[in-house]
């Protein structure tokens, strides 16, 4: 590797972005894809140097994997890492011990949590919402100058839409999920603003634009007339001399 390589790479700027997703669909939609096999195997979990014991971050079955999971079943493993995950996701785990549930009371943990998770997502330069494609998109080609070929679509149609469930079940993942619900509605008011934000400043852009052109089209005008008027009183001007001259 050369050194103007790693020179490039020490001055490049990173910037850190992720999307969220109203919490009860990305729960579901989590259960339906370990229902078909899916599995976290080779994720390490790594957290202060070091990914937890297996008494820190038990399994939730016993086999290769949970194929065929019911949501009942889902639902019922306390240690399930589908639980809150878009706020540990986020978050500082190394503020609260990491996986060791030992480190400090869980009100605490939760708090702490819950407000790492949200300066985090406060200080990122760009998140979007999987609800609201357009308005994703449209901060996305703002914030990093950017143009898509083709406008986000909005898919309300997954495989966590097409899951009925009943007001008790879904009172439940609620429950279960109450730290990402509370991120999501942090999230939905924050995306809002920028929303609106960026949205007033493109429209005064647009005026300032719109006021600069007409500026500079009144300045062209300006400069035209007195030479329109000079031609003509200098046409006068030569046919007065010469009927003088007649006369």
């Amino acid at each position: 590797m050369s050194f103007g390589f790693i020179s490039i790479l020490l001055h490049r700027n990173f910037y850190y972005i992720t999307m969220l997703r109203d919490p009860v669909s990305r729960y579901l939609s989590e259960w339906k894809h370990v229902q078909r096999g899916a599995t976290w195997k080779t994720s390490l979990h790594m957290c202060d140097g070091r990914s937890p014991t297996p008494d820190e971050l038990p399994t939730c079955y016993p086999g290769d994997d949970w194929s065929g999971v019911s949501l009942r079943e889902f639902m019922d493993c306390s240690y399930n890492l589908a639980n809150n995950r878009q706020v540990r996701m986020l978050a500082d785990l190394s503020l609260v011990g990491c996986y060791n549930l030992t480190f400090m009371n869980e009100s605490e943990r939760n708090t702490i949590l819950l407000q790492s998770a949200k300066n985090n997502l406060k200080n990122m330069a760009f998140f979007g919402l999987t609800e609201f494609q357009r308005k994703t998109q449209f901060l996305f080609e703002r914030t990093f100058n950017l143009k898509f070929i083709s406008p986000f679509t909005q898919f309300n149609i997954t495989r966590a839409s097409n899951v009925e469930i009943n007001e008790g079940a879904r009172q439940r993942i609620e429950d279960l999920n109450f730290l990402d619900m509370q991120l999501y509605e942090y999230a939905k008011d924050l995306f809002q603003q920028r929303y609106h934000h960026t949205k007033q400043l493109e429209h005064q852009r647009d005026r300032q634009k719109r006021r600069e052109e007409r500026r500079l089209q009144r300045e062209h005008r300006d400069h035209q007339w007195p030479k329109e008027d000079g031609a003509a009183e200098g046409t006068v001007t030569e046919d007065y001399n010469s009927q003088v001259v007649r006369w």
